[in-house]
């Protein structure tokens, strides 16, 4: 109340002290040149325009308490400002409060530099009251026909702190006598409100895009799932079977057998702790593996691994190495009359380690290529996993089969790992 109250002496004093200083100037040109005193004259002209700038000044206060819900002193301010903290950086902020600006009603030109960080706009002076706001109109060469916003941004570490003025289009002296009816409190708010709204729709898509991530990768290890279920049981079916024939010829490579499958499932039991294994211990699964292939193909398969002892520790994703070992044997040796081999190779180089699984089988023929889930499994795996620092590449091994190579950080396991 105290503050509605200052405000509206303020102005209609001013206006008052003009029109007394104008009315005692022009009495004294009066008495000089006609002898007659304009004194009582100049003061009710004083005590009208007073009156007209009084109710003016409250159509002001009565509008500004309508769109804040309280009077204070900034709010009854003809230029409002703003200190905006977006959580963006300088740039994505820019660009935020550049598109508030655009969308404000009324908007006849703006000049925004995406480099300095400013922007500067000119909005046509919304009248709410028609110009019927005082029962005395005010000269046409002081009513203000637009507003104006600037915008500054300044750049923080990892946010963008926004500088926003609202004024009228005229200079700062004449606020001790015109009121703007919260034109530009109205613009400050529009604009601070479409900023929160325009933040909070960029922090919902960030989180959407979170969610969608996360599903995704489900689904990428319930297909991994789906398809372990998928081949493990046929792999155990036959591996026992075979050993069960040679218990009764060859009790010793039946043992033989019976080891490596345990080695086999020993490292294939699902990780509790992480999704992540080591080189060499996808290695021991899939020697392993292969060994069992060994007993059960004979001379048709071999395996040579060239896999340096330092590289053994470098943290690799599970069931990767096996895939490729897999495609090797299925679509490239088994079909291919007396068979061939495998390698497995590791290097290390400008900080990144890559595995490659080959063979010499039958290659890229139709006759012996797959459904290709499992090699798009292991792209999805490592996009999830890596983003952008892990590549899969397979191509055509020369003279024959196939080299499929996966590329890593050089990320060693800290500590150890026990089964």
């Amino acid at each position: 109340m105290l503050t509605s109250l200052f405000f509206l002496l303020r102005i209609t004093l001013a206006w008052v002290l003009v029109v007394m200083l104008l009315g005692a100037t022009l009495n004294d040109v009066f008495m000089y040149h006609t002898g007659w005193d304009a004194g009582g004259l100049a003061a009710f002209a004083g005590l009208v325009i007073g009156a007209a700038v009084l109710v003016t000044a409250f159509s002001h206060v009565r509008r500004v308490r309508l769109i804040t819900g309280h009077v204070t002193n900034a709010a009854l301010s003809n230029r409002q400002r703003r200190q905006i903290e977006i959580p963006l950086e300088a740039g994505l902020s820019f660009d935020l409060v550049d598109a508030a600006v655009r969308e404000l009603p009324g908007l006849e030109e703006v000049e925004s530099a995406r480099d300095s960080l400013l922007i500067r706009a000119k909005i046509k002076r919304f009248d709410p009251y028609n110009g019927d706001g005082s029962p005395w109109r005010y000269g046409e060469s002081l009513r203000t026909r637009r507003n104006l916003v600037l915008v500054t941004v300044t750049p923080n570490s990892d946010s963008g702190s926004v500088t926003l003025i609202c004024e009228p289009e005229r200079a700062a002296w004449t606020d001790f006598f015109i009121v703007d009816f919260g034109t530009n409190l109205e613009n400050a708010e529009a604009i601070v409100r479409s900023v929160t709204r325009r933040v909070n729709d960029t922090r919902r898509r960030e989180q959407a895009d979170v969610i969608q991530s996360e599903t995704e990768k489900e689904l990428t290890v319930a297909k991994l799932n789906l398809l372990h279920a998928q081949v493990e049981p046929h792999f155990l079916y036959n591996t026992l079977a075979s050993a069960q024939l040679l218990t009764r010829s060859d009790p010793a490579r039946a043992d033989e057998m019976l080891g490596n499958l345990i080695l086999y499932l020993r490292h294939s039991l699902p990780r509790t702790e992480d999704s992540l294994s080591t080189i060499g211990e996808e290695l021991e699964r899939a020697q392993a593996y292969l060994d069992i292939l060994k007993i059960r193909m004979g001379s048709r398969l071999q395996l040579q691994v060239e896999v340096p002892a330092e590289l053994r520790q470098v943290l690799f994703p599970a069931m990767m190495l096996q895939t490729l070992v897999e495609n090797a044997i299925k679509h490239g040796l088994e079909p291919k009359p007396g068979g061939g081999t495998v390698w497995i190779l590791a290097r290390a180089f400008d900080g990144v380690v890559a595995v490659t699984v080959a063979d010499d089988g039958r290659g890229f023929s139709a006759e012996g290529g797959g459904t290709g889930i499992g090699l798009r499994n292991v792209r999805e795996r490592l996009r999830l996993a890596y983003g952008s620092s892990a590549a899969f590449a397979i191509v055509a091994n020369f003279p024959s089969g196939v080299a499929a190579t996966i590329t890593v950080p050089n990320t060693a396991i800290k500590g150890g790992r026990h089964d």
